[in-house]
């Protein structure tokens, strides 16, 4: 299916039904890319991952990129973004949490895991609180990464090449609203060069 947004034309193809990932060619303009690489610049530090304590980030092996959230607030750029990914999600835009820009050096990787959130835990219950579960992940490639550094999916053996402009959709829940464990993903080890992303994550309700 192919769309437009102002001067943006974008082709979008679902590759897999379970879990249920869509990959948009052409999503960000190359300006749009590089202005939100230099936006994060300045605000990167070492990427943590949710503890089990309400409030709790840890440093992680696991995850060993740097990142920045960036907000959109101001920005009409940013949300000019945003609009393209409610057109497409029809997911309300006050439902996404601020932009999570990512830096991937050689050999950095984040190993599989999920983005919904465990209630069991007081700090998954926390977030749950702030605007329900993440049902929906969307991915924007910044750069070209040489060798490596793709989305992988390991429960539907997918893998998503990390090019610039380019970005993919999965999905977290089921239509039912029941997390999807064939979710799991992760970030593969960048071989050659860098990689750049952008995440935005999509809640049920509006993001606190």
């Amino acid at each position: 299916m192919q769309a437009k947004e102002n001067h943006q034309e974008y082709t979008i193809d679902q590759i897999c039904d379970s879990p249920r990932i869509f990959t948009i060619e052409n999503f960000l303009s190359h300006e749009e890319c590089d202005y939100l690489i230099k936006k994060a610049k300045p605000n990167l530090i070492r990427s943590r991952v949710l503890g089990q304590a309400a409030g709790e980030n840890v440093i992680d092996r696991a995850r060993t990129s740097s990142g920045a959230f960036i907000s959109s607030r101001g920005d009409p750029i940013m949300q000019r973004i945003e609009k393209r990914i409610q057109q497409i999600t029809n997911i309300p835009i006050e439902n996404g949490e601020d932009f999570h820009i990512l830096h991937y050096e050689h050999e950095q990787e984040y190993l599989p895991h999920f983005d919904f959130f465990d209630g069991s835990y007081p700090a998954g219950k926390a977030c749950l609180a702030r605007g329900g579960q993440r049902i929906a992940s969307f991915i924007l490639y910044l750069n070209d990464t040489e060798e490596g550094g793709e989305t992988i999916f390991p429960n539907a053996d997918k893998a998503v090449s990390a090019v610039k402009g380019n970005a993919v959709l999965f999905y977290n829940c089921l239509p039912s609203g029941e997390v999807d464990t064939m979710s799991l993903h992760g970030g593969a080890p960048v071989k050659k060069g860098e990689k750049w992303i952008a995440t935005k994550w999509l809640r049920a309700r509006r993001f606190l």
